[in-house]
This record gives structure tokens, sequence and C-alpha cells, in this order.
């Protein structure tokens, strides 16, 4: 019998800031009450991260460039692929969110979303499958598959999809949840309770066909007319399921008004499960976490 292959197991999500800028986010994060892992420098040396890693099994990733542009000879390969990097364009925050992969089924996950997706009538496309990959501060080499919507790299509009990430060496090497020390946090942090993407009223509804689609058909459950969401696995174990919600913006909210006017349709903020007792928000470097006791 063929293993179930799922599309909403949420992986990580990436926090993006300023070239070379990644000890700084650690730091940051770190003050915000996580534990933050050192984690490298990728394969095509353009960019570096780090991680935070809850007990569900899913990890932020901090990551910002290695160098800014002008590091780079205008006509060298390096330059090229600077300028062309998937984040390139993005501003600073939650630039992603990546789902838990499959390398090696028999039908890709990117053939399995676009066949649904022009099922739909949707002017949608997730590429192939590439590999990935980065090098750990101990020198363990870590191999990956990416596959992510055509459209990913755009300024706008860009990050309102996930993309998918499915290990080819083993998950536990590039997400360290032993010792269990890597997943404690000052803050009580244990997973990721929700992440919020916005939308505009014009796209509001495409979006969300998008993602019933990613989702392999899953349809959202309306909470109303303006709130659609998703449940997600995660890949440890978790008496919980994160909610992917999707908001059209908020026209009273004038941070979210500017978000939508830079990036289009994307992840605005998450929530993070906390200890009881804990509630509110806080401002990473350039993004919105908004903590979620327990209980609730």
């Amino acid at each position: 019998m063929p293993a179930i292959i799922y599309t909403n197991r949420l992986d990580h999500i990436v926090h993006l800031t300023p070239p070379g800028s990644v000890q700084a986010a650690s730091e940051q994060f770190r003050k915000l009450g996580f534990h933050v892992i050192d984690g490298g420098t990728h394969a095509d040396g353009l960019t570096a991260n780090a991680l935070v890693v809850f007990s569900d099994g899913v990890y932020l990733e901090l990551i910002s460039f290695t160098h800014p542009v002008s590091h780079y000879p205008p006509t060298s390969p390096s330059y090229h692929a600077r300028t062309h990097h998937q984040w390139a364009n993005k501003d600073p925050g939650w630039v992603a969110y990546s789902m838990l992969g499959a390398p090696g089924i028999k039908r890709p996950i990117s053939e399995r979303i676009n066949s649904l997706a022009a099922s739909a009538g949707l002017d949608l496309r997730y590429a192939p499958e590439v590999p990935g990959g980065r090098q750990r501060p101990d020198g363990v080499e870590l191999k990956w598959e990416i596959t992510a919507p055509e459209r990913w790299a755009e300024k706008e509009g860009g990050m309102r999809l996930p993309f998918f990430c499915g290990d080819v060496t083993s998950r536990t090497l590039r997400v360290p949840t032993q010792p269990g020390s890597n997943t404690e946090h000052e803050n009580g942090a244990h997973g990721i309770a929700h992440l919020r993407v916005i939308a505009p009223h014009s796209s509001f509804a495409d979006v969300s066909r998008e993602l019933t689609s990613v989702f392999i058909g899953e349809p959202p459950i309306v909470d109303s007319p303006t709130r659609h969401a998703w449940l997600l696995k995660v890949p440890g174990k978790a008496n919980w399921h994160p909610r992917l919600i999707l908001n059209e913006v908020d026209e009273a909210n004038e941070a979210e008004k500017d978000f939508v006017r830079s990036n289009g349709a994307g992840l605005f903020e998450i929530g993070v499960r906390v200890g009881n007792g804990v509630s509110g928000s806080v401002q990473t470097p350039y993004g919105k976490v908004v903590w979620v006791p327990a209980s609730s």
C-alpha cells in the first residue's frame, strides 16, 4: 500500500534580515527568549542561517545574505546568482514558510499540485524539484530537494504560498531536536500556533483557491467571509494542530496596509505556543510574533 503523501506538514518558517546580520538577528531572538542554534552557510555560499527549533519539530530559520550585492563583480556568475536569488527582492521579515517535501516519490508534489491547480483553472504552477543543501559548522553536509511556486522570487505575491523542502539526508541532521535542550526556550515556547497570511480584497478568493490546491484539494475552514483557515500537521509529536490563517487586510491597520502595498499577499505574522501567563505580541527585528498561551 503506497504511503500517504501529506502536503500540509509544516516544516519551517523563514525570517530574513539584512546582509551579514545572522549573528545580530540571533542575539535579538535570544533576547525574545528563544534558544538559537548556529546553522551554517548554504551550498551556494550566498546565505547563512541560524535555527530556533521547537519540540514539535518545526523550526524558525533566521537567514541573511552573506554579502550585499555590491560585494560581487557585476559580470561574475556570483553577481547573477545573488541578484536572481529568491530572497533578493524581499523586504526583511517573514519572507517564506515551508511544508515538508517528499523526495523520490513516483509522482512529485509539484506535479500533484499543478494538476489540481489546472483542474481548478488557476494560474498556479510549482517548479520541478531541485537539489539544495548546506554545510553545518561541524562540517556535516546536508542535502534536500526544493519545489516552490514559479512566481516565488517575485517582489509582490511571492510569499503567500508555501514552498516544500524534502530531506535527502536525514532530517535529524537538518533539524537538531536533540539534545532536548535545543528545544527548550526561556519564553516557554514549544511550537507554532498559527501562521497568518494577509491579502487584499481583490486577491483573497484567488489565494484561498490556490492554497486549497496546494493542500491537495483540502477546502478551508471558513471562519468568516474574510478569514479562511487550514489545519496543519507537524513533523514531530504534538497534541495540537497549527493553523494557516488567510485574512483580508484590515483597512484600519496601517501596518497591514503598508505590508500589502509593499509585498502583495504574504506571510505577515506567526503565533508561537507558550506557557500560560504569557500573552500579547512582540516584534522581531522585522516581523510580528503573537504569543499564544497553551490553554488557548
